[in-house]
């Protein structure tokens, strides 16, 4: 069974944190890709650009929208089962993103998603 975490893509990376897996749609500003140890950037299991945007423009008000919202993303585009199978090789898994505050950030609703299929 994958065991997941989460951290945010300027943490240094370490031993534990297993196969590293960049979940934003746009890579981090200021971060070079060399020390960044991203093992997968997998585009199509980020939020799309309009909801992106969307969520972004007014978070507090929209979160739970925004979580229906990227949930039916994720199983519309099967992005989330094949990303699910294609981590379900590895031990561990470290979410990366970029946002500041990675609990209210997409990453909870993806690692949700990603359970839910594993």
């Amino acid at each position: 069974m994958t065991v997941f975490r989460t951290k945010r893509a300027y943490d240094p990376p370490e031993p534990g944190d297993g196969f590293r897996v960049l979940v934003d749609r746009l890579w981090p500003r200021g971060l070079g890709k060399a020390s960044a140890a991203i093992d997968l950037w997998p585009h199509d299991a980020t939020p799309s650009t309009d909801l992106r945007r969307w969520f972004h423009a007014d978070r507090d008000a929209r979160s739970s929208g925004f979580r229906q919202r990227y949930l039916a993303e994720l199983d519309d585009s099967g992005a989330a089962a094949t990303l699910a199978e294609e981590l379900s090789s590895h031990d561990t898994v470290t979410l990366l993103t970029a946002s500041a505050d990675v609990a209210s950030s997409h990453v909870p609703v993806l690692l949700e998603a990603l359970v839910a299929r594993g």
